[in-house]
């Protein structure tokens, strides 16, 4: 079953030209807007024969809704799902290395959302994982922070994360979490195996039973006068070293 959205701002749009041109509908661009960067998409959707319309600037801030950042661009797409519907679609599909998850508790920021779901496509994540309430979802906001990587990397929502982690556990993946007060660092934690690394939102951190069901809780180490960190640049941070021993391990 296929799903109608928008996708806004010039790196969503381009990337899904790029990756998928077939599932565009038709491309909404400012009328007022001619300089170089509108003249490239235009020439790229031309190729790809994808229907653009010139608009006015108010129909796309309503189209964009909010304070949606749409850059003068906006595209219709139609989505056909990624098809896998849970962790179990993923641990049994034909994996070329360990499996590689990354676990979101209570990331409510759609921009976090987005800007983690890019870093873990940059990684080889094989999937997002997280709760469905009271956690940030897949919306035209974290698409466009996402540059792309929303229809790439499986985003798994999950009703029980307490439980999916166990699941994983009963599957031979090791589970971590990163937690500032954690005895064990990042750089001598071994990562190269099968992984969830789970991170929770700055400020809250992890939920108490999402701590209690981790095999082995980790800090990053801090050199500066911050204490915390955003998480989709811990997120960065984690997944780099996880694919750093991953690679070593393979050489």
């Amino acid at each position: 079953m296929s799903d109608v959205r928008i996708l806004f701002g010039f790196h969503a749009v381009l990337s899904r030209l790029r990756q998928h041109a077939a599932s565009v509908q038709e491309v909404l661009v400012d009328q007022d807007r001619v300089d170089a960067r509108m003249k490239d998409l235009l020439q790229m959707a031309e190729g790809a024969n994808v229907r653009v319309m010139h608009v006015e600037r108010a129909r796309l801030d309503g189209m964009a809704g909010g304070n949606a950042r749409h850059q003068g661009v906006i595209a219709r797409v139609v989505d056909t799902p990624i098809p896998y519907k849970d962790i179990h679609d993923i641990l049994e599909s034909d994996l070329k290395e360990p499996p590689f998850f990354l676990v979101l508790d209570g990331v409510e920021d759609p921009h976090n959302l987005g800007a983690c779901l890019r870093v873990a496509d940059a990684m080889g994540v094989h999937a997002v994982i997280a709760p469905k309430d009271r956690a940030a979802g897949l919306n035209a906001t974290v698409r466009k922070v996402a540059c792309g990587a929303a229809e790439t990397v499986p985003f798994i929502a999950v009703t029980n994360l307490a439980r999916t982690l166990r699941e994983l556990k009963d599957a031979g993946v090791f589970i971590v979490g990163a937690a500032a007060e954690a005895d064990a660092d990042l750089p001598s934690t071994n990562l190269s195996g099968p992984l969830a690394l789970v991170l929770g939102a700055e400020g809250s951190g992890l939920r108490r039973l999402t701590q209690e069901t981790c095999d082995s809780l980790i800090s990053i180490p801090m050199f500066g006068s911050v204490e915390s960190l955003n998480v989709s640049v811990a997120s960065g941070i984690c997944l780099y070293e996880a694919r750093r021993q991953r690679i070593l391990q393979q050489a």
